[in-house]
């Protein structure tokens, strides 16, 4: 495989939004095959990838190369089982509701050389290459240290919405494209085990950060709801009400001053008595001007 940096993924927006379950160790299987892909070119379904421990060692930056090593053979024991549920998976023929393909079509394991060859299906080919439209593409770095199957799910389900910065997902969707249905009843572990989790490794480990909420419909909570952008660009100013500022005050605070300290902005210290947060920024500003105009 080509460094882990020069590596990334494209992958049809159908497959991103596909019904799958997968371990681990399997995803990293498969994203670094379809890393190797061209996209933009035809793909034979008899080409065969090969996929070595030392290589998953690198990407994922594990300590250990037994562990790379277990973990190859054991997304070789059922990697060729598995399979993916495609919603509308061809808009030339609305009949066909769903599609369900394994990802591949062959693969052998060499204990020896701790390398795995396999072989893409003729069912998942076409959301892998000779893509020109509706497709995701990010950098195998940014998901390689995720722990969590769910963290690389939900990435690539917040990047596909990348230029808009957020994004609603309806929870009953979001468990059955993820297969945990029968795993989460209640909101509460969802969040626990699969959405809280997701976030803090996309926040430390990835290119982007992210923040969520919840939507109601009636008395019950149907959506998630997800903001974010990439961690060099600012993070859109927090919306603050007049609870969280009484809430956080401190003794003698200025209703500014706590506005800028809880959204990290500098003016704390120039905010007056009575000011507003956007009067203290006015102001700052314009004193800044007078200071350039003086030098």
């Amino acid at each position: 495989m080509d460094k882990p940096t020069y590596l990334t993924v494209v992958k049809s927006n159908k497959v991103v939004e596909a019904s799958y379950m997968l371990t681990l160790a399997e995803q990293r299987v498969l994203l670094a095959c379809i890393a190797q892909v061209d996209s933009t070119a035809e793909l034979s379904e008899n080409f065969r990838f090969e996929v070595t421990a030392s290589g998953v060692a690198d990407l994922a930056g594990l300590d250990s190369l037994s562990n790379a090593y277990r973990d190859l053979k054991k997304a070789a024991e059922k990697l060729y089982e598995r399979s993916v549920i495609i919603d509308d998976p061809d808009p030339g023929n609305p009949q066909i509701t769903l599609r369900k393909t394994r990802w591949i079509s062959s693969i052998d394991y060499v204990p020896g050389e701790g390398k795995l060859v396999l072989s893409f299906s003729v069912g998942i080919i076409p959301y892998l290459s000779q893509l020109s439209k509706e497709f995701t593409k990010y950098k195998l770095m940014h998901v390689a240290r995720f722990e969590s199957v769910y963290s690389i799910r939900l990435y690539e389900l917040l990047v596909q919405w990348s230029s808009a910065g957020e994004r609603e997902i309806e929870i009953e969707w979001l468990k059955k494209q993820f297969q945990v249905e029968d795993k989460y009843d209640r909101l509460g572990n969802l969040k626990k085990r699969v959405i809280d989790p997701a976030v803090a490794e996309i926040n430390e480990h990835s290119n982007i950060w992210v923040r969520y909420g919840q939507r109601k419909s009636g008395r019950t909570v149907t959506h998630f709801q997800f903001k974010f952008g990439l961690k060099d660009q600012p993070k859109p100013r927090q919306q603050l009400t007049d609870a969280d500022i009484e809430r956080e005050a401190r003794p003698g605070e200025t209703r500014a001053a706590v506005i800028a300290r809880l959204t990290g902005n500098s003016v704390a210290k120039d905010a007056k008595p009575g000011e507003t947060f956007d009067q203290a920024l006015q102001r700052k500003k314009e004193l800044a001007d007078v200071k350039r105009k003086l030098r």
